[in-house]
């Protein structure tokens, strides 16, 4: 009884912790026009995964219009995950180099991401935001806005890679972005983001680094296909600034988590 209590407190603290935290991700605006970058994935022995990952600034420089082109994925070991990672795929094609996901905002792994909520995700959990690949063939096309293709943005991966993964966490492919475009200026710029300061790579079985849920997420049926692209552009509610935690919703988190600490730690008395 008294080491369900005491996990009961622990829990409600991490909770209170987390609430207390979090940065939700702004929209990025001011992407160059025409500003392009693409990763294909390489050619391996140990596995048949082949394709690509696209990327071109949103038609109003807002976020980011994403391309996925994967094939010849596993018969089993899925669903399948792929992220921006925050270091390139290094010389010697090493998937373990690449580091955990973009995570410019330090919000972590744990919760995992809420896909109704994309501005709390890592900026990077691209299939946590819009879906993991479900079957051995994936095609799919989407606009991120939280995603960069302004190098002085933070959410900027251009200089970075993109992974694949299994569901249990295993890296299958990587591969580096390589600008096609520099695009050109133009877009005004609305939101504040920090700065921060080529190869292909192979796939190393390690589970090191860190990753959405294995459990699928659905996907829209406007936007998904297993077999072919259907290029969509943010709503007027998509593509406004996510919504701030406010003070009151924090307190509210926090106050609840609160009593369930103080209560249980009543019972222990």
């Amino acid at each position: 009884m008294r080491t369900s209590i005491l996990s009961l407190i622990a829990a409600a603290s991490a909770v209170t912790a987390q609430s207390s935290t979090v940065v939700p991700a702004p929209v990025v605006t001011g992407n160059p026009k025409g500003a392009s970058y693409v990763a294909t994935l390489p050619e391996q022995t140990k596995y048949t995964v082949r394709g690509s990952v696209a990327a071109i600034s949103a038609e109003d420089g807002n976020g980011v219009k994403f391309t996925v082109s994967i094939s010849g994925l596993p018969a089993e070991g899925g669903p399948f995950m792929y992220h921006l990672h925050e270091k390139p795929v290094p010389s010697d094609g090493n998937c373990t180099g690449t580091g955990a996901h973009l995570d410019p905002y330090k919000r972590g792994e744990v919760p995992i991401c809420d896909a109704s909520k994309p501005e709390t995700c890592q900026t990077g959990d691209l299939s946590g935001k819009h879906g993991n690949m479900t079957a051995q063939a994936w095609s799919q096309e989407y606009v991120d806005l939280y995603s960069a293709t302004r190098p002085d943005s933070n959410a900027y991966f251009g200089n970075l890679s993109v992974v694949v993964h299994l569901s249990n966490k295993t890296r299958i492919a990587c591969a580096n972005f390589t600008q096609v475009s520099a695009g050109e200026s133009g877009y005004p710029v609305s939101s504040i983001n920090l700065s921060t300061g080529v190869s292909s790579g192979y796939a190393m079985p390690t589970g090191i680094g860190g990753y959405n849920s294995s459990i699928p997420v659905a996907k829209p049926t406007s936007t998904v296909s297993p077999t072919t692209a259907v290029p969509i552009s943010p709503s007027s509610a998509s593509s406004s600034a996510p919504v701030e935690f406010t003070a009151a919703a924090t307190k509210f988190v926090s106050g609840a988590a609160g009593a369930v600490v103080a209560a249980a730690a009543a019972l222990l008395l």
